[in-house]
Parts: C-alpha cells; structure tokens; sequence
C-alpha cells in the first residue's frame, strides 16, 4: 500500500521478453492481426496481378517466367519458416518459454505449403525450361528433404503425448534439418553443377531480375511475409487456447 504523499512506482517498460507470457502474447496479436491481413492481402493482390497481367513475356522464357512471383516467395517462406522454427526452438531449449515452442509447432504446417507451392511451382517452370519435371540437382534434392523434415517435425509433435518432451525432441529435429534449410538456400553456390539458376534477388545488380520483373517481385515477397506472420500469430494463439483447454480438462479430471 502507498501513502497518500508517495508516488507510486513507474510501470517498466515492456520488454521482448514480456511477450513469452502467454496473455500478453494473445493481447499483442489480437491488436496487430486486423492489420496484418490488411497488409498481406493487399500486397498479394497488387503483387501478383502487376507481375502476372502488368509485365511482359521475358525473351527466352515466354510467359513461363511469370511464376517467378509464386515460386520464388514461396520458396524464400519454405527456408525461412525453417529458421524461424530453429530460433524459436532454441528459446525453448535455453529460456523454457511455452510460446516459443508453440510458435515453432504453428509454423511448421504453413511451410509444409510454402515448400509444395515453391516444388510444383518449380516442376511447372522447370518443364519448359529443362525438358523436366523434376532433376536431382542438389538445391532440389535437398528441397525435397527440407520438406520431409517438415512433415516429420509435424508427425513428431502429434506422436508425442507430453507438449515439453515433443517440444525437446521436435527442437532437436529442427536442429538437424537446418543443415538442409542451408544447403537449399547456398546448394548453387556449394556446387558448380545442376540445373537450377542462381538467386534471382541479389546485392550484386548485375545478377538481380530486370527491373521491370524485380519491383512486383518485391511486393508479392512482402505479401508472403506478412501472411506468414499474420498466420502464425492467429496458429500460435489457437495452440495457446488449446494448450489451456487440455490443461483444464486434464485438472477436471484429476478432481
């Protein structure tokens, strides 16, 4: 209790970590999810009508290189989600924080989809281009695998009964299939062979898209982007909800 002539203490400022409190998370997404969806659906729409209807046919591969504004998103998601998933497994195993592993838990499914949209995105493109569906080139092969990690990471955490025991053993899987995470993202730089081009986003402006192709590509990345987020943060707070719905029916049970 505080006297009248004291003045009470100043509110800390909130920090990152505030935000593993389960509460504050939900309170945190529930303010920002209206606008992400606004954001993400807007730079989808803009994004990907410029580049399908608004840009020309590229003088070697026709229209076929339209796909360009689902497949490289897409597979940027794929590898990235990944990541995401590592550094938020970590949290878990070093600050045992429940939202980080359920966060990583949310994401997986979502680059499930990415990684099958950037692999038919890829055979699509890549039949025209290679005379191929599909080629054991090495950024491919180990985009395979990336995906098989991914459904294996899923199926480990529903085989699982005990949520902290999965969250250890799906944080130690998430580990392993970085190593692809990486090799699917450097596969062309590792090894001067395959089919498969180089990055089509670069520092160096020689290698980069032509203008005309780079600017629409640019917004429907972001469109990407920020559906990710507005999709993990709506799955996150379900498997928080639901987290607590199994904690209660469980402590009925006992009583």
């Amino acid at each position: 209790m505080t006297l009248a002539n004291e003045k009470p203490a100043p509110k800390r400022p909130s920090t990152f970590w505030s935000y593993a409190n389960p509460v504050k998370f939900l309170a945190l997404s529930e303010r920002v999810l209206p606008t992400l969806w606004v954001l993400a659906i807007a730079c989808l729409v803009v994004g990907l009508v410029w580049g399908f209807f608004f840009t020309p046919d590229d003088f070697r591969q026709g229209s076929t290189v339209k796909i360009i504004y689902l497949h490289v998103p897409s597979a940027m998601m794929a590898i990235n989600i990944w990541v995401m998933m590592l550094v938020t497994s970590l949290i878990w195993i070093i600050r045992r924080h429940h939202v980080s592993a359920l966060a990583a838990k949310a994401a997986a499914p979502i680059g499930v989809v990415m990684t099958v949209i950037a692999l038919l995105t890829g055979a699509i493109w890549g039949q025209p281009m290679w005379g191929t569906w599909w080629a054991w080139d090495p950024r491919l092969t180990s985009f395979l695998i990336l995906f098989l990690f991914y459904l294996g990471y899923i199926a480990l955490w529903e085989a699982i009964e005990d949520p902290d025991t999965a969250a250890d053993l799906t944080a130690v899987l998430c580990l392993v299939g970085s190593v692809f995470a990486v090799l699917s993202r450097y596969a062309v730089n590792f090894w001067n062979q395959g089919l498969h081009q180089g990055a089509s986003l670069s520092l160096d402006k020689e290698e980069n898209v032509a203008d005309v192709f780079y600017f629409p590509l640019l917004v429907s990345i972001a469109g990407f982007v920020l559906l990710f987020l507005a999709l993990v943060l709506y799955r996150t707070g379900t498997e928080i909800r639901l987290r607590r719905a199994k904690a209660l029916m469980a402590r009925e049970a006992r009583s």
